[in-house]
């Protein structure tokens, strides 16, 4: 099996690097001259080429991974599909929720895999805590809220928006396990006009659930918090530390004669295996070549992401008024 990679930037430096680890690298396709003239250097064997037209015509590829800015992902995804290889792309899906859907009944069409690379969902801690929320360990989910701050990466094609929050809307579709049903989201730009620096989205699910997210490359330091409230504990996810990622609080609050009591049992640390995620995300997808599973984070899975960052965006561009979500498409 050999998998093409489009797009060696900054994040598809990291592909390259564990397709090549794995194996299964079999080509780079981009633009510059300079990255395809390292290729032979640091992924000896790999075909470097600048066309896309013939890394899909060779017989020597059965998949493609797509790490090309996000406004090219749908064509080149299209492309791929179209040309019969099994597809991964990185976050989101496209920009563009039509053409999305478009990508899932091509992608059912053709018999191919389509995996979007919510990486999170591979992360050994978030599966942890997945494993908490699934075995009612927090008890009925009341509130998550996610926090994405840093002083940059700053983009030029996309807004903080759809640059940071595709990753905290994916992890919380996952424990939630269905969409919200309203997005608001309010937000400012400073640094470019019409670009958005900073966001808070607030999801609203039925049974009383609810979420915010809170994204920012204007931030004078960097965190990524997630915070799980349950009706019974909570968790704590912190990717930032280099120790206690993951804790369990056996806090909350419990009711005598009719007045709140606040409980604060313990506080422990939860361990998890030392894995790369994105590794683990891309021997997902070379299984799921092999064995034609349904991946973990399939066309399906980017689509709804999709959908409500689309909500978001159309909630930005109102000054926040709250967007209803459909059940489904």
């Amino acid at each position: 099996m050999k998998i093409g990679l489009v797009g060696c930037g900054y994040w598809g430096r990291n592909i390259a690097r564990n397709l090549h680890q794995m194996g299964l690298l079999g080509a780079v396709c981009d633009p510059s001259a300079k990255v395809l003239d390292s290729v032979p250097k640091l992924y000896p064997g790999a075909l470097a080429t600048k066309s896309l037209a013939d890394l899909l015509k060779s017989k020597e590829i059965d998949a493609i991974a797509i790490a090309s800015p996000a406004a090219q992902h749908a064509a080149i995804a299209k492309a791929a599909l179209t040309a019969g290889k099994d597809v991964f792309v990185e976050k989101p899906l496209a920009l563009d929720v039509k053409e999305a859907k478009a990508l899932l009944d091509l992608a059912k069409k053709k018999k191919r895999i389509l995996m979007v690379g919510h990486i999170l969902q591979y992360h050994p801690a978030i599966r942890q805590l997945k494993s908490l929320v699934d075995a009612g360990d927090l008890g009925d989910i009341q509130y998550v809220y996610s926090n994405r701050l840093n002083l940059g990466k700053i983009r030029h094609e996309e807004n903080i928006l759809w640059s940071f929050a595709p990753h905290d809307i994916s992890v919380i579709l996952l424990l939630l396990g269905r969409l919200p049903k309203s997005v608001a989201t309010t937000g400012e730009s400073w640094l470019r006009k019409g670009v958005a620096d900073v966001t808070m989205t607030t999801l609203e699910f039925d049974k009383g659930a609810r979420a915010h997210i809170f994204v920012s490359w204007l931030h004078p330091f960097k965190e990524q918090k997630l915070v799980v409230v349950g009706s019974k504990r909570m968790a704590v996810f912190d990717d930032v530390v280099k120790e206690g990622k993951l804790r369990l609080f056996d806090k909350g609050v419990d009711w005598l004669d009719g007045q709140p009591v606040i409980r604060q049992t313990s506080e422990s640390t939860l361990f998890f295996p030392d894995l790369e995620p994105l590794r683990e995300e891309l021997l997902h997808f070379a299984d799921c070549i092999r064995t034609r599973k349904t991946p973990h984070t399939d066309g399906r899975n980017g689509l709804d992401v999709l959908r409500v960052l689309d909500a978001g965006q159309r909630s930005l561009d109102s000054r926040g008024k709250p967007v209803v979500l459909k059940k489904r498409l």
